[in-house]
C-alpha cells in the first residue's frame, strides 16, 4: 500500500522583532525560497507539526522560542509537479500558519536534502522573493504579531 501526504500542511515563518525573515531556497527548485513547511503526519497536532518541521529544516528547536498559531489558514491548489505525492483524487492542500520568533537573525543548519542554502531579508524583501502567493501573504501581516 503506498502511503501517501496528508492534504494538510504548516507554514512556519521564522522572524525576528525588527521583522528581518528567515528563507530557505529549496533543492528542487533554485530560486524558489520559502519559510518552513511542511505536511502533517498522522496523530500529530499542528504544533506539533510545525516544530517538527522547524527541526528538520532548519535545525533549531521551537521550544526555545515563541511559536504561535496565527489561526490562519488556507486552502489551495496544489502544484501539479507535486500531485504525485498526494493520493490520485486529492487537488487542493489546506495550509495552516503558524510564527516562530527568535530574538536576531540566527544561523540555521538546512537540510540539504530540501534545501539549498538560507538567508535572512528584511520583511518586504522576503515578500518579493517567495514564489508562494500564501507565503507573501503571511509574510505581510508579520506587523500584526508583533506587541509594543
Amino acid at each position: 500500500m503506498e502511503t501517501y501526504k496528508a492534504p494538510i500542511s504548516v507554514l512556519v515563518v521564522i522572524y525576528t522583532p525588527d521583522l528581518q525573515v528567515l528563507l530557505l531556497e529549496r533543492s528542487d527548485h533554485p530560486g524558489y525560497w520559502q519559510s518552513v513547511t511542511g505536511s502533517q503526519l498522522q496523530g500529530e497536532t499542528l504544533p506539533q507539526t510545525a516544530a517538527r518541521e522547524i527541526a528538520e529544516e532548519t535545525g533549531l528547536d521551537a521550544t526555545s522560542f515563541l511559536l504561535t498559531n496565527w489561526n490562519l489558514l488556507r486552502k489551495y491548489e496544489i502544484f501539479q509537479e507535486w500531485r504525485w505525492r498526494y493520493a490520485p483524487e486529492v487537488t487542493h492542500n489546506t495550509e495552516h500558519t503558524f510564527g516562530l520568533l527568535v530574538p536576531e537573525p540566527i544561523p540555521v543548519t538546512v537540510s540539504t536534502r530540501e534545501h539549498l542554502r538560507y538567508a535572512w531579508f528584511p520583511q518586504q524583501e522576503a515578500v518579493e522573493k517567495v514564489f508562494s502567493w500564501s507565503n507573501a501573504e503571511a509574510i505581510r501581516k508579520l506587523h500584526l504579531t508583533i506587541k509594543t
